[in-house]
């Protein structure tokens, strides 16, 4: 699978999402994203306990260990790669995550409008 050009949101290099836990479709800690990338996993968005609980309730729990995947379980203050789709559907309920720009893939930009995204922007 090749990836697509690392670019963020801002229309500069993409900075890396988490290391820890491991993020990312391709598992190397940034939110890069390619055809095979289905789900659209562009959204850096940092992790609150609304959203995890909002994540649960909607059939993806995010919070509860996985070992047999790999799978930590996230926490609150945790970065993920999120699917653009999940943060769209969150913003709609109210209960959507912070997001680092410069972590977001462009292609967020295909599902999500910029100017949602800067409504949950952290600082840098």
């Amino acid at each position: 699978m090749e990836k697509d050009p690392s670019f963020n949101v801002l229309g500069s290099s993409l900075q890396p999402c988490s290391t820890d836990p491991i993020t990312g479709f391709f598992r190397n800690g940034a939110c890069d994203t390619c055809a095979a990338d289905q789900g659209s996993h562009t959204v850096c968005a940092v992790m609150t306990a609304e959203f995890l609980a909002f994540s649960k309730y909607v059939g993806n729990d995010l919070s509860t260990p996985r070992p047999e995947f790999g799978f930590p379980g996230l926490n609150p203050g945790d970065g993920w790669c999120l699917c653009a789709s999940r943060f769209l559907q969150a913003h709609d309920e109210g209960c959507a995550p912070k997001v680092d720009l410069h972590a977001t893939h462009v292609r967020a930009l295909e599902i999500v409008p910029i100017d949602v995204l800067r409504l949950y922007a952290v600082a840098v």
